[in-house]
């Protein structure tokens, strides 16, 4: 039996334990027996934190949120500036690579997102095999056209919307409803079309409040309330709003509370106006239908592609079909939203304020 490491590392999302179980049912007639270490990254340092992961240990996980490995995206492993390139410090690396060593592993396949498969790569270029799994409820990895937990995501805010629109309604009240996304408004917008949100607000693209609050005096005049959709990582003035930890890492958040008392200063006592920050509810929960379905694709090509040698590249969806990619290519660069995705264009054609005034759309269909 040839022994394969499993991780999943970084933020959770639904889908995570579907790809665990799909990898150790589809490795096992290939001739692999499988140990996930726990806690990401931190599992395969000193001293090393795992367990075995039979078929008895993945029956009926598929569909619980979350990882039965556990996951983290701080510790060790995390990469340090040297000479203004970010890497894993050396020692790390070995650390990993030894104990990976000791305990006799053909190879690791790591489920994270950029930061994770980054440190993936470094540890490959050491000499361990490794096959990457992309995952981020963002949808901001390049080299895949969708990742796991994204759809979920997605359906978690429409669910929200629906519920906030009826209230809304009832009290002319202009309601926001901040998600998920720092530099990739992916979520908000999806979201944010398929549940009739009247304004989407993302990291991409800069707006104006004044152009915000002419539109929210159109939308009382003709319908009385609005919904507005906010990207935690949409930008106020050009900037962040958020606050910095000890370690100097900032943490997105407040942008719709300090969006909604520059709104007021404009425009004294005109709106009745809430908040609902839907916060990690996004990444909880049971993966909805095309996220089980995603991830066991992800988990099945994964131990194929290590069985094939493939190590050093991603999974990946493409075009309909599952294929890989080097792990360098993949982590290049963001897939953010741009003016040509599907999705903005809709909200355009629908009269929903993005970045730029627009028509009101008297009679909602949604």
């Amino acid at each position: 039996m040839k022994k394969v490491g499993i991780l999943t590392s970084g933020g959770d999302c639904a889908g995570l334990n579907a790809v665990i179980a799909a990898i150790v049912r589809a490795g096992y007639p290939l001739g692999y027996e499988f140990i996930g270490f726990e806690r990401g990254w931190e599992g395969l340092l000193s001293p090393p934190c795992y367990r075995e992961l039979k078929l008895q240990d993945i029956r009926g996980i598929s569909h619980l949120g979350g990882t039965i490995l556990k996951t983290t995206n701080k510790g060790r492993f995390g990469a340090k500036d040297v000479d203004g390139v970010k890497r894993i410090p050396m020692e790390v690396l070995e650390d990993a690579k030894r104990n990976a060593d000791a305990l006799g592993l053909s190879g690791l396949i790591v489920i994270g997102g950029d930061g994770s498969l980054s440190g993936a790569l470094q540890l490959c270029e050491l000499g361990l095999p490794i096959v990457g799994v992309p995952k981020t409820i963002d949808n901001d990895l390049s080299g895949t056209d969708r990742t796991f937990g994204f759809s979920t995501a997605v359906q978690v805010v429409v669910d929200s919307l629906d519920r906030i629109h009826s209230t809304a309604t009832s009290h002319d009240r202009v309601m926001f409803v901040e998600t998920m996304g720092r530099h990739a408004g992916w979520i908000a917008l999806r979201a944010g079309v398929a549940g009739g949100a009247h304004a989407i607000l993302l990291p991409e693209f800069p707006f104006m409040v004044e152009d915000l609050v002419d539109f929210l005096r159109l939308r009382r005049k003709h319908t009385g309330s609005t919904v507005v959709m906010v990207a935690e990582g949409a930008k106020l003035h050009d900037n962040y709003v958020g606050r910095a930890n000890l370690s100097g890492e900032v943490h997105l958040g407040g942008v719709t509370t300090q969006l909604m008392d520059e709104i007021e200063a404009l425009s004294p006592g005109e709106f009745e106006m809430r908040v609902t920050v839907l916060g990690h509810i996004q990444r909880g929960g049971t993966p909805n239908a095309p996220d089980r379905t995603l991830a066991k694709a992800y988990g099945v090509h994964a131990i194929h592609a290590f069985d094939k040698g493939h190590y050093g590249h991603m999974v990946r969806y493409n075009c309909g079909q599952m294929d890989i990619v080097p792990i360098s290519e993949a982590c290049g660069s963001m897939k953010i939203v741009t003016t040509d995705a599907l999705d903005y264009q809709t909200a355009i054609e629908l009269g929903v304020f993005i970045h730029r005034p627009t028509t009101v759309v008297v009679a909602d269909e949604d």
